[in-house]
């Protein structure tokens, strides 16, 4: 690896770590936004009327249910019949399949669980429902709702690199080719990257977390509730 990492292929041109980590960013960044505008909104309207929990649930648990390798597979297809091309549309959407239940059931679960008597106070001084929602649900459900996010962020940055079985150039590349090389040097170098990425997302939203809602710092972790997605 470090023999790898001292010639200039590992740092120049499309298969260069450089290029191929901002092309896993890149697919990772825009399957996390897609997946929290997707689960976000519903979310948030079941979680506040308390209705249709299960239903909602089943639904958005089908992209866990299915492999996403599976989802891939079954896509490509049709992304080259319709135009779209090889690897990144067929892996965004199965990354956005496998990041939506931990955002929506952790929405869902935060904003159905605000104590009560807040949202009776709330309601009490006048507060309408967009009102309650904007100002005392989403903040109480905010911790959850970072660590749906943050489960989701994980996940995806570990699985996107099953774009590269599929002609998606990212930081899998090199760890796909390397299986069946006797060179190991890029395997191994793309596969700490990964695990490197993986982590410091992990911690940026840690640390996101502590900074936006320092009030549960000292308090129960999210994935205590038993009805949350738990953190890795």
């Amino acid at each position: 690896m470090w023999d790898y990492l001292g010639t200039d292929a590992a740092w120049h041109g499309e298969n260069g770590l450089p290029a191929l980590l901002w092309a896993h960013l890149k697919l990772s960044f825009a399957s996390l936004l897609i997946a929290a505008l997707i689960a976000l909104p519903p979310a948030i309207v079941l979680g506040h009327i308390k209705k249709g929990a299960l239903l909602a649930i089943s639904v958005v648990n089908i992209g866990r249910a299915i492999p996403s390798f599976a989802i891939i597979v079954l896509l490509l297809p049709f992304s080259l019949k319709w135009g779209f091309g090889l690897g990144f549309w067929p892996t965004l959407v199965a990354l956005v399949l496998l990041a939506i239940p931990p955002i929506f059931t952790n929405t869902y679960t935060g904003v159905r669980d605000v104590p009560p008597d807040a949202v009776e106070a709330a309601q009490g001084m006048g507060m309408q429902a967009t009102g309650l929602m904007r100002k005392v649900e989403l903040p109480v459900a905010l911790p959850l709702i970072l660590t749906g996010l943050r489960v989701s962020a994980v996940q995806i940055i570990a699985t996107a690199t099953l774009g590269a079985k599929v002609g998606y150039r990212c930081l899998g590349t090199p760890i796909v080719a390397g299986i069946s090389r006797a060179d190991k040097g890029p395997l191994l170098a793309a596969a700490i990257l990964v695990a490197a990425l993986a982590l410091l997302t992990d911690g940026v939203f840690a640390q996101t977390q502590k900074v936006m809602v320092p009030w549960r710092a000292s308090r129960t972790r999210p994935h205590d509730n038993p009805e949350a997605e738990g953190t890795s």
